[in-house]
């Protein structure tokens, strides 16, 4: 996979201010606030940056926590996964492997029934939904 690097002013150039917040400085939309909360829609969810493919939509489920939930990405390959110590609790963050953009947390082991027992906690607005068809 080609990395693509840019610098801060060009992602300032490329991005709105909302989504430079959240996918260049890690920040946070507000629960239930975001596009992809409740779609159904078939289709593939890119990064919202560099348009790598990131998440399927027969991997989305409803968490009801606020945010797209998934339960694996669509390669292993697509994120990159770092231990995050900020807000004084342990969490995982998500971010593109291709551009490195911050996409949420992921959360393993809280009894959903997914295949993997895993929650990919995604910002809408770090994602793009290509529809099927």
């Amino acid at each position: 996979m080609e990395k693509v690097v840019k610098s801060e002013a060009e992602w300032r150039v490329q991005l709105s201010p909302e989504e430079f917040h959240v996918l260049r400085e890690a920040g946070t939309e507000r629960p239930f606030s975001g596009e992809y909360v409740d779609t159904k829609a078939e289709g593939v969810y890119s990064c919202r940056a560099c348009g790598a493919e990131l998440f399927r939509s027969d991997t989305k489920f409803e968490s009801h926590c606020g945010w797209p939930s998934f339960f694996e990405p669509s390669e292993s390959e697509a994120v990159r996964l770092i231990e995050d110590n900020s807000l004084g609790m342990v969490r995982t963050e998500v971010r593109c492997a291709r551009c490195d953009s911050h996409l949420g947390h992921v959360f393993h082991g809280e009894g959903y029934a997914t295949p993997t027992d895993d929650r990919y906690c995604i910002n809408s607005i770090s994602l793009r939904l290509e529809p099927k068809g």
